[in-house]
């Protein structure tokens, strides 16, 4: 069983960034590949950034790449979302999420997943 909780969503200007972290219970984080995903209103949700159980492979959704740096620290059980040059358009609930393999992250598929943080750029 993994529990997760996302922090440090807010407002900010586009152009801006801003840190997402996801701090995770359970012996088993290190088991898993990572991932976060967003849900704008009336839209479905949207893979963003994966990261491999080790840290060592990443991946990332076209709409962000450049932009968002995943990350993982196994040691303290946290995942981080390093976003910069944010635009209007990445306003969304920000969702951190466990699953088996990248591939299942890239899908939107889930075991595990937290209540979200809002992240608002205004223009």
């Amino acid at each position: 069983q993994v529990q997760l909780v996302e922090s440090g969503g807010g407002l900010v200007q586009a152009g801006g960034s801003l840190r997402l972290s996801c701090a995770a219970s359970g012996r088993t984080f290190s088991k898993y590949a990572m991932g976060w995903f967003r849900q704008a209103p009336g839209k479905e949700r949207e893979f963003g950034a994966a990261i491999s159980w080790s840290g060592i492979s990443t991946s990332y959704a076209d709409s962000v790449k450049g932009r968002f740096t995943i990350s993982r620290d196994n040691a303290k059980n946290t995942l981080n979302l390093r976003m910069n040059s944010l635009k209007t358009e990445d306003t969304a609930v920000y969702y951190c999420g466990a699953s088996g393999t990248m591939e299942l992250i890239r899908k939107r598929s889930f075991d595990y997943w937290g209540q979200g943080t809002q992240v608002t750029v205004s223009s």
